[in-house]
């Protein structure tokens, strides 16, 4: 005769069954703990409360549990609720092999000392994933290559780089001169802070010189200034100036010219360990042609992963696509606040539209995440320690801190884990890519 397992006595009913909309991602339990284990934690509780409990009249440790039973009850019951529930809640999941990826929300709740806990939990859990046709995937590999005209422009850019500014004395600031100036600026509106600067070069005339400048600059001696205003497009390129009106004062400290250096082999040698031009030449050649492959290959990914996803049809958890929106308006937050947008400024953005238009992008990279899960799975393509060692130490490196501190502070905020799933992911579209050909 089999005897009855311990836990089982303890959990007296238990039925996982799916939502009414027969949805394939989430999953309702019904648990009933047996009023044996309520009255066992119940009396656990009264007993620490009795130990630590100050009520007048009674010497501490020795309040009777009647009083605690009076006393503390509507604590008593939420604490017994708080421990059963979650704990009864992964039993049951474990039990059913059901992962959850999302927090259970409970209903139905009933306890009362004496008779059993009952409650319901609704939670989401994955779909059942069969990938279809990823080894059909095909993606196009264009030759590169690289003009000579294209290696000269980029020598050029290096000359550009290491040109010198040469004072001029006896006249005015005509087109191609650089104004050195002092800059104070106030935005219009009065919103905002003001800036101030020195020393900055502004080029008469210059393709990327605001026309206001080059007007209002343009015949000015050394010691003259002059204020005027600018008006940002609304597209413009710094946030903080976008849309605004700008009222300058700027006052001309200097005028100069810029001075190139030659391009030749002593040129060459100044830039690095190069041997002539012709290297440096090479060098460029070589560095356009490397660029223009990564950049061919992300392009030919990212075709994959569209055709992997438009491929695969299936229902996707809504509180994983909600997690990635999240993720991706904190690294735009942390994008705007890196270009210098204030706090108070961005609590200003409208969330709620943020996160609609979020959430079709979000949609899209949960589903291709779980994609390349499944092809992992298929492939056996897995991460080594080695591989998260080599992420970590880079993390420490631009940190400056050990790699032992970033590892345990990852490991805390549950990072890792992202990290390990994020490299594997990207060697599994590796896998993808090599395999299209």
């Amino acid at each position: 005769m089999r005897l009855p397992d311990p836990a089982e006595s303890r959990v007296r009913k238990t039925t996982v069954s799916p939502t009414e909309t027969s949805s394939s991602t989430k999953r309702e339990i019904q648990v009933e703990v047996a009023a044996e284990e309520v009255t066992r934690e119940t009396e656990t509780l009264i007993r620490k409360y009795q130990k630590l409990a100050r009520i007048p009249g009674f010497r501490l440790g020795h309040v009777p549990a009647s009083v605690i039973r009076q006393r503390f009850a509507e604590d008593i019951r939420s604490q017994v609720v708080d421990t059963l529930v979650p704990r009864y809640f992964r039993q049951e999941v474990e039990k059913q092999g059901l992962v959850p990826v999302s927090q259970p929300q409970v209903s139905d709740l009933h306890v009362q000392e004496g008779e059993p806990l009952r409650f319901k939990a609704n939670f989401e859990v994955l779909p059942e994933i069969k990938v279809e046709g990823y080894k059909e995937l095909r993606a196009a590999k264009p030759i590169i290559s690289v003009g000579d005209e294209e290696v000269e422009d980029s020598l050029k850019n290096l000359q550009e780089q290491h040109a010198t500014f040469v004072s001029v004395e006896g006249r005015t600031l005509a087109d191609n001169d650089f104004a050195q100036v002092s800059l104070d600026g106030r935005p219009a509106d009065g919103q905002g802070q003001p800036v101030h600067m020195d020393d900055l070069l502004v080029e008469i005339g210059g393709s990327n010189t605001m026309p206001e400048f080059t007007e209002n600059l343009r015949g000015r001696s050394v010691g003259d200034d002059r204020s005027f205003a600018v008006h940002y497009a609304a597209d413009f390129s710094d946030p903080r100036l976008a849309g605004k009106t700008i009222l300058y004062t700027v006052k001309v400290q200097a005028i100069k010219q810029k001075s190139l250096p030659e391009l030749n082999d002593q040129f060459a040698k100044e830039l690095g360990d190069f041997a002539g031009l012709d290297e440096v030449r090479q060098r460029l050649r070589e560095g356009i042609e490397s660029d223009r492959k990564r950049q061919a290959e992300r392009a030919a990914k990212e075709k994959l992963m569209a055709e992997l996803i438009e491929r695969n049809d299936f229902e996707l958890p809504e509180a994983l696509v909600e997690r990635q929106i999240d993720i991706r308006l904190e690294r735009g937050r942390r994008a705007l606040m890196a270009q210098g947008v204030k706090a108070e400024d961005i609590k200003k953005i409208d969330l709620n539209r943020l996160r609609a238009a979020e959430r079709e992008r979000a949609r899209q990279e949960v589903k291709g995440s779980l994609l390349l899960d499944r092809i992992a799975e298929e492939e056996n393509i897995g991460v080594d320690e080695e591989e998260i060692n080599r992420e970590v130490e880079a993390l420490a490196v631009q940190a400056r801190q050990s790699p032992e501190a970033i590892r345990a502070r990852l490991t805390r905020e549950g990072v890792l884990d992202r990290i390990r799933d994020r490299i594997r992911n990207e060697k599994t579209l590796d896998f993808l890519y090599r395999q299209s050909a």
